[in-house]
């Protein structure tokens, strides 16, 4: 897949990402998180990465879902999600190999946000230790094609990397040198499932649907992704799949 050139501008929606508890509330009074409509799972491997400036805490409410339907889920280990891309990657490959190590196969990996981006990185990296990706409102077509103020933050968290990381001026932007960059752009052997919706706030909703991914369109905002009943659904049905 070839990335798209930096976007332009784009302000976003922020106004739609006032939803997120209603639509938590709309998957606590729902028969899927009951797990009355959905399928079960056997015991299959799950590994969750949260989205920019979040942590694993922000994905509790699928994490404990997961488990609760068959799944064994596991916490990627990241507290907030600001650091450097390639040595974030670097730590979730180690986590992955720990997790496939314990569930002795393949492991699905389901990323919110930038954490789908470092989901298909992993892909590439180690395909042999990956079922598939499933990406949540990821920007996977161009990596920072989000609103103004989410790229604004992104400035914020490049100006306490160069604090750290003076020799590296290009972490966090799409000049990044680093092996990363290279990585989502890299075909993916295992498939890849980008679920997006057109009503996202933060990330351009054309960019969460690249080409070279099973494209499934749900109603609701991007924050509120990690507790959207329809993504519940639809993941339900991915993991099932052999």
């Amino acid at each position: 897949m070839k990335e798209l050139p930096p976007p332009v501008r784009w302000w976003g929606h922020p106004f739609r990402e006032a939803r997120l508890h209603l639509e938590l509330t709309r998957l606590l009074l729902s028969a899927t998180w009951r797990g009355e409509d959905v399928p079960h799972g056997a015991g299959a491997p799950v590994l969750l990465v949260p989205g920019f400036l979040a942590g694993d805490v922000s994905l509790t409410v699928l994490h404990d879902w997961l488990r609760r339907i068959g799944h064994r889920s596991y916490r990627s280990g990241i507290v907030w999600n600001v650091d450097c891309s390639e040595a974030a990657v670097r730590r979730l490959d180690r986590r992955l190999a720990e997790v496939a190590d314990r569930a002795g196969e393949p492991v699905t990996l389901v990323g919110h946000s930038r954490g789908g981006l470092f989901a298909r990185a992993l892909a590439v990296r180690s395909p042999g230790l990956v079922r598939r990706v499933v990406a949540l409102g990821s920007p996977l077509a161009s990596q920072l094609d989000a609103s103004v103020l989410t790229l604004a933050a992104v400035s914020g968290a490049r100006v306490a990397q160069n604090l750290v990381r003076p020799h590296r001026p290009h972490c966090l932007t799409v000049r990044c040198p680093c092996a990363f960059s290279d990585d989502l752009v890299a075909p993916t052997p295992p498939p890849v499932v980008a679920i997006w919706s057109a009503e996202d706030g933060i990330v351009r909703p054309s960019s969460c649907r690249p080409d070279d991914a099973e494209c499934r369109e749900v109603r609701g905002s991007h924050v509120g992704l990690g507790v959207n009943v329809e993504v519940y659904r639809h993941l339900a049905e991915i993991l099932v799949r052999r």
